[in-house]
C-alpha cells in the first residue's frame, strides 16, 4: 500500500461534489419543511 499524495488531491474534487451535493439536498429538506409549517399552521 503506498501514499500517491497527487490521486488523493485529484480526489479532493469528487469530494467537494459530493458534500455540496449533501448540502443542496439538506436544503431542500428544510425549504420543504418550512413551506409545509407555513401551509399548515392552525389559524385559530
Amino acid at each position: 500500500m503506498t501514499f500517491r499524495p497527487f490521486e488523493f488531491i485529484a480526489n479532493l474534487k469528487y469530494m467537494g461534489i459530493g458534500m455540496l451535493s449533501i448540502l443542496i439536498v439538506i436544503g431542500v429538506i428544510m425549504l420543504v419543511t418550512i413551506i409545509l409549517n407555513k401551509t399548515s399552521k392552525n389559524k385559530d
